[in-house]
C-alpha cells in the first residue's frame, strides 16, 4: 500500500535532503533514524552482491562495526542472524534493517536520507518495488556555495583549476540533478521534485503536496513543534551566517565566479526554473573556459561513477571497515536516542 511505502529523499548535496528527511520524521509514524545509510551509493558498491555469503558476512560485520549500527539501537545478534539468513541484496539488507527499526519503534513506515542515492533509483525500484522517491532540486548557485564552503571539496579540483572550485561544484550539481530528473521521469507517478525554495517560501502548501503523493499526514505545525534535527538546528554550511539560505549567491559569489558559473551550467538553471543573473556578459574567453571546465569534468565524473560501481573499483579501493564506513559516510551523530513521543503515529 501506498501509504505504508518506503520514502527516498534524494537529490544532489546540500540541497535540502535533511530538511524534508527530518521534517517526515517529526511528522510521526516514520522509523527515527538519524544516519545516511547510504547503502546503494556505497555499502553495494564496495562489499559486491549480498547473495554471495562472502560478501554478506564481510557487510554485515563490517556495518556492526560502524556508527551506522549505533544510530538505529537494534540488537546486534538477532539482526545479524536476521541478515545473514535473509539478505540476498542491497534492498533486502536495508529493508530489513529499515523494518526491524520500525518494529522496535512501533511504526509502520520508514523514509531514507542518502541523497546521492539518486543515482541508482532504478536499481532501488527493482529492488524495493513499492518504493517512492522525492527529489529535492536547490538552485545550483547556492547548492555550489555551500558544496565549496566544506573543509573537503566535493569533487576535487585538478592541481590546474584549483582556483574554479565552484564552477566546477556546478557542473556536478549539473550532473546529478539531470541524471537524477532523467532516470526520475521514467518512474512516473512514484517520482517527485520539489524545490527547496517552494519548501522554504510556502511550507505549509508543499508539505501538503508532498504528503498527497506519498499518502502520509505531514502537518506543519505538528512538524515544527516535533523538530527533529535541522527542522530545529538547520544543516548550514554557513555556522552563524544569518543571510538567508535562498538567494545566497547574490552576495556571497563574485561577478567573475558568477559569469563563469552562468557560462557552464545557465542552461540547466533555466531549464529547471532559476533566472540567470549575469551570463549575457559572458566574453568569448569565459565561454571558452566555461565549456572546457563543464567538458572535462562531466567525463571525470561519468568515468569516477563507473569505476566506483565497477568489480575493478572494488579491487582497487578494498574493503571498508567499520570505521572506514564512518569517514565516508556522513551521518548525524547517533549519541542521542529519540525520545519516546516522536515513535507514534501523529
Amino acid at each position: 500500500m501506498r501509504n505504508k511505502a518506503p520514502v527516498f529523499v534524494v537529490g544532489c548535496p546540500r540541497s535540502g535532503t535533511t530538511l524534508l528527511y527530518n521534517m517526515l520524521l517529526s511528522a510521526g509514524g516514520f522509523a527515527v533514524y538519524l544516519a545516511e545509510s547510504n547503502v546503494f551509493n556505497l555499502l553495494g558498491p564496495r562489499f559486491g552482491n549480498p547473495a554471495v555469503r562472502s560478501n554478506r558476512e564481510r557487510l554485515v560485520e563490517s556495518w556492526l562495526e560502524s556508527k551506522l549500527f549505533r544510530a538505529s539501537f537494534l540488537n546486534a545478534a538477532s539482526l545479524r542472524e536476521k541478515l545473514m539468513q535473509d539478505c540476498n541484496s542491497s534492498g533486502d539488507f536495508l529493508g530489513i534493517v529499515m523494518e526491524e527499526m520500525c518494529k522496535a519503534q512501533n511504526v509502520q513506515r520508514w523514509a531514507d536520507n542518502s541523497p546521492e542515492e539518486l543515482m541508482h533509483m532504478a536499481r532501488i525500484k527493482k529492488e524495493i518495488p513499492g518504493a517512492l522517491f522525492i527529489h529535492m532540486i536547490r538552485d545550483g548557485r547556492d547548492v555550489s556555495l555551500s558544496l565549496d564552503a566544506r573543509p573537503f571539496p566535493w569533487v576535487r579540483p585538478f592541481s590546474w583549476d584549483r582556483g574554479k572550485s565552484l564552477v566546477i561544484a556546478g557542473v556536478f550539481w549539473e550532473w546529478i540533478v539531470n541524471r537524477g530528473r532523467e532516470k526520475g521521469h521514467q518512474l512516473r507517478n512514484d517520482y517527485l521534485e520539489i524545490h527547496f525554495e517552494e519548501l522554504q517560501a510556502r511550507p505549509k502548501e508543499t508539505l501538503a503536496k508532498i504528503g498527497d503523493f506519498i499518502e502520509h499526514d505531514l502537518d506543519h505545525d505538528r512538524i515544527q513543534r516535533v523538530g527533529i534535527g535541522s527542522v530545529s538546528d538547520p544543516n548550514t554550511s554557513f555556522k552563524g551566517d544569518r543571510t538567508a539560505p535562498v538567494g545566497r549567491w547574490k552576495e556571497r559569489m563574485t561577478p567573475e565566479n558568477l559569469v563563469l558559473f552562468e557560462a557552464a551550467v545557465g542552461a540547466t538553471l533555466t531549464r529547471i526554473g532559476y533566472p540567470l543573473g549575469v551570463a549575457e556578459n559572458a566574453s568569448a574567453p569565459d565561454r571558452f573556459e566555461a565549456a572546457r571546465l563543464r567538458a572535462f569534468y562531466r567525463m571525470y565524473l561519468d568515468a569516477k561513477f563507473w569505476f566506483k560501481n565497477s568489480a575493478l573499483g572494488r579491487y582497487y579501493l578494498g574493503p571498508l571497515t567499520g570505521e572506514g564506513i564512518d569517514n565516508i559516510v556522513i551521518a548525524v551523530d547517533p549519541a542521542q536516542r529519540p525520545a519516546a513521543p516522536i515513535l507514534s503515529a501523529p
